[in-house]
């Protein structure tokens, strides 16, 4: 931490320390009282010594003859940019985790629906897991240049999304600090339906001259937490459909085998699935019940598996509708549970 500025790490934690409390108490912080708060198991004398040295860089200030000492601007300036330096390490800590987890889980599905098709003799397909709880974790707002920020939205299941957004104008750092602070204590934990009217005229009030940058974020809050169009469907064993006749012998099998390669219609049957009022169960489509109308001379049995933290996604199995409904079950069942034990294993699982 201190390398990356000239004051020890002691002094940084002291400096910390006072600004935190100061803005807690409105008070002059002294030493007796830091020797409470700081992380170091330091003596009274000591930090007198070390409060000392930060006066004389010009970090805090005596605002009288009391012991007590208050951020000066250059305290605070070195305060906000470790903020933001924090955070940005945070999203870029968090971005890296999220694209090696999503690559192992693209190989995991891949592999999942190949060995299910094997074992089924039938065509499989699995969703990638989405954010279905549509809920914000955070949102972290930094300049880009004079006329643009990018505004940094982390969902339920750590799903990160990115939005340029043009605003005119260098916002600083201190409007950003505050416009960051504002959207976070409002909207941390919350699902797009509960963002009303009424709260966004709110935080646009508070926004004050920034009402506009608000509005824009809050719109890519509206885009990003939504279900993406771009769902990524694994698929495999589609050339499965030819070895049953009653499918094979008619125009089935080109409808299902174009079904599959679209992709189209099998994200409408997730959509389905994941909406469904049984979504952690087995649901069984027979015929024309199944949502996937070139598939109404086939049976289609589905499963929600989920990763945690609103993460899910669907598996399914298409086959005859004379298809072996006791073994696909029982395949699927043990499919969905293993998916279900990746997420408890990660080690580093966010509650």
């Amino acid at each position: 931490m201190a390398k990356d500025y000239n004051l020890s790490e002691r002094k940084l934690i002291i400096l910390k320390a006072i600004i935190k409390n100061y803005l807690e108490t409105g008070e002059p912080v002294g030493s007796r009282t830091l020797s409470k708060y700081t992380e170091l198991n330091l003596s009274s004398a000591t930090i007198r010594n070390e409060m000392s040295d930060l006066e004389d860089l010009g970090y805090i200030l005596q605002p009288h003859t009391s012991a007590g000492r208050i951020p000066s601007d250059q305290g605070y300036r070195l305060y906000v940019n470790m903020l933001m330096e924090d955070k940005e390490q945070e999203i870029d800590d968090l971005r890296e985790s999220m694209l090696e987890k999503a690559d192992k889980m693209e190989k995991i599905l891949k592999q999942a629906a190949k060995v299910l098709a094997n074992n089924t003799n039938y065509a499989t397909m699995i969703s990638a897991p989405m954010n279905s709880r549509n809920t914000l974790k955070f949102i972290q707002l930094s300049q880009v240049d004079e006329e643009h920020i990018v505004a940094v939205i982390v969902m339920g299941g750590n799903v990160i999304k990115n939005k340029m957004i043009s605003v005119g104008e260098e916002l600083g750092n201190e409007n950003l600090l505050k416009l960051n602070l504002l959207l976070n204590n409002t909207l941390n934990g919350m699902s797009i339906e509960a963002i009303n009217l009424g709260l966004i005229a709110r935080l646009k009030e508070q926004a004050g001259i920034h009402s506009e940058v608000v509005g824009e974020v809050l719109d890519a809050v509206a885009e990003a937490i939504h279900v993406e169009d771009d769902m990524e469907i694994y698929t495999s064993g589609a050339t499965n459909i030819f070895k049953y006749p009653e499918l094979s012998d008619n125009q089935s099998a080109q409808e299902i085998i174009s079904a599959f390669e679209e992709k189209q219609q099998l994200a409408e049957l997730v959509t389905e699935t994941l909406s469904s009022e049984a979504h952690n169960g087995i649901q069984v489509y027979i015929g024309e019940e199944t949502p996937v109308k070139t598939m109404k001379d086939c049976s289609v049995v589905t499963a929600t598996y989920e990763l945690g933290e609103g993460m899910k996604g669907t598996i399914g199995i298409i086959g005859p509708k004379r298809m072996d409904y006791e073994h696909v079950m029982k395949s699927l069942k043990k499919l969905q549970i293993e998916l279900d034990a990746i997420y408890d294993k990660e080690p580093n699982k966010r509650e």
